[in-house]
């Protein structure tokens, strides 16, 4: 029998299925000598591992509790007691709590087993922990590395994932029920059910096959792809920081919106999770504690937050709706089970966007006059100009997978671009060839300016080369924001009144 002595590290409130869990999170290490009356539980489970959970039915008298361990190296855990809040099954108790330590395990780093001190210099570590680059914060990206761990750096550039924050206080303003009276609270309340309902909840399962799977994968394919679940998870984090700090600070100007946002924090801290233990398949883990402090944050004023991460949603949504589909027809492309995912999962981004339509509903300022017409348009062309460009880099990984990139990539737009127009008042001319055309020269002089960045003259010359071929991109952007746009928007805004117009 091992015993342990704890040390409350932190707190976590974790809403789920209409249960309240009080969740202390306790650090804890293996000693030799007892503690009195403290054991480790007979029923311990790795939840972020998805092992099954005791196969037990019968209710949980109030007040009871229930142990989770979390194992992070040889000698420390993480352990994690729930409360139950009202009578409940033990299942659905631990599938609850381990929900929480999905989120709870994004915010620390992997760390790998600590061989011993015999064998230390002749290992290899096992585990790569992965810092992404940040040019404003140089400090903490040369802070000191973890001992007997390798870590090497991701380059951020224009087209790398980003994090956001937004003015918060405006936020609590535009959600004030009192002050804003286009609030809709009945539409809420609904889209509050159906996120409570978490129809992915047990969904995201993993099995022998991801690890098998990434052994087999070999030469750029392989480095590709790990490329793919590494920025793929920096996306999925930066909705999360953003979801649960908006969650926080909405809670009493507007309970309903805030709970919303917090469990949409908590699907994105399941995707995020999900991905980077996709990246301990290739021996990699990104470490996203340090992502949090060191990453650059861009600031956008709340009516630009909802135009971007309304987009984001929605062509996430025909990202992934898009590659299930093609790899259900053609199966030998199925190089790596993540994408069998991908159908549910995709639901996840659909009801984000959901949230983030009514929620410009609700506030007819940021889509009624002239000005939000120009601001769809920009936001619309950044996003998919970014899409194209970042993915005409990486088509090994879409001819991996059996895809041409540049048709996977205008489906998506076309399609994006229709979903939006229900919403925003102007869209882009999508469906127009020159449209297409423009993207591809767009890609053509983007792999030149990536040629002279990776060329071996000195900076001075490398700044003269690029500033034709940047002019030449500034020219070809502005020249597609230009074409004619096609006038949408489902809703009239006349005297503030929603109306559907068919």
């Amino acid at each position: 029998m091992c015993y342990w002595q704890p040390e409350i590290h932190r707190d976590l409130r974790c809403l789920h299925d209409h249960q309240y869990l009080e969740i202390a999170h306790r650090r804890m290490n293996i000693n030799k000598n007892p503690h009195p009356h403290q054991s480790l539980p007979s029923t311990c489970h790795h939840p972020i591992r998805s092992h099954r959970f005791p196969r037990m039915s019968h209710p949980i008298p109030e007040g009871t509790y229930y142990h989770l361990l979390l194992p992070t190296s040889s000698n420390q855990y993480y352990f994690l007691l729930s409360t139950v809040s009202r009578k409940s099954s033990l299942a659905s108790t631990m599938a609850a709590a381990a929900a929480a330590a999905a989120e709870l395990s994004l915010l620390k780093a992997a760390t790998k087993p600590r061989p011993s001190r015999s064998s230390a210099a002749s290992r290899r570590p096992r585990f790569q922990a992965i810092r992404a680059s940040s040019s404003s914060s140089s400090g903490a990206a040369a802070a000191p590395r973890a001992k007997g761990s390798a870590k090497k750096e991701i380059n951020e550039s224009l087209l790398t994932p980003r994090f956001y924050t937004t003015d918060f206080d405006e936020m609590e303003t535009l959600f004030n029920k009192e002050i804003n009276k286009n609030l809709k609270q009945e539409e809420f309340e609904a889209l509050l059910k159906e996120f409570k309902t978490d129809y992915n909840q047990t969904h995201f399962v993993r099995s022998r096959e991801f690890k098998e799977a990434a052994d087999r994968m070999q030469g750029p394919l392989r480095q590709i792809f790990v490329e793919f679940l590494e920025r793929s998870c920096t996306a999925e984090f930066s909705g999360f920081l953003l979801y649960k700090e908006l969650g926080r600070r909405l809670k009493k100007t507007n309970p309903v919106v805030a709970e919303i946002f917090s469990l949409m924090s908590r699907d994105e801290a399941r995707h995020a999770g999900f991905l980077n233990k996709g990246l301990s398949d290739f021996n990699l883990a990104l470490d996203l504690g340090f992502l949090t402090k060191a990453r650059k944050y861009t600031f956008f004023k709340p009516k630009f937050i909802f135009y971007a991460t309304y987009l984001s949603e929605k062509i996430g949504y025909w990202r992934y709706i898009t590659i299930y589909r093609h790899l259900k027809a053609n199966p030998e492309f199925q190089v790596y089970p993540i994408f069998k995912y991908f159908e549910n999962w995709c639901q996840d981004e659909n009801r984000h966007g959901d949230f983030f339509s009514a929620l410009m509903k609700a506030q007819p300022q940021f889509l009624n006059d002239w000005k939000a017409k120009l601001w769809s348009r920009f936001f619309c062309l950044s996003v998919y100009v970014t899409m194209y460009l970042n993915d005409c880099q990486r088509t090994a990984f879409y001819e991996g997978i059996g895809l041409d990139t540049k048709e996977f990539d205008m489906h998506v737009i076309i399609e994006t671009n229709r979903t939006t127009a229900r919403i925003f008042p102007a869209v882009l001319d999508v469906e127009n060839p020159e449209f297409k055309n423009k993207l591809d020269r767009m890609v053509e002089i983007n792999k030149k300016l990536i040629a002279v960045g990776e060329s071996k003259d000195i900076p001075l010359v490398k700044n003269l080369k690029k500033v034709p071929l940047v002019a030449a991109l500034a020219s070809e952007i502005l020249a597609a924001y230009l074409m004619p746009p096609i006038e949408s928007g489902s809703v009239d805004f006349a005297d503030f009144e929603p109306r559907l117009v068919y």
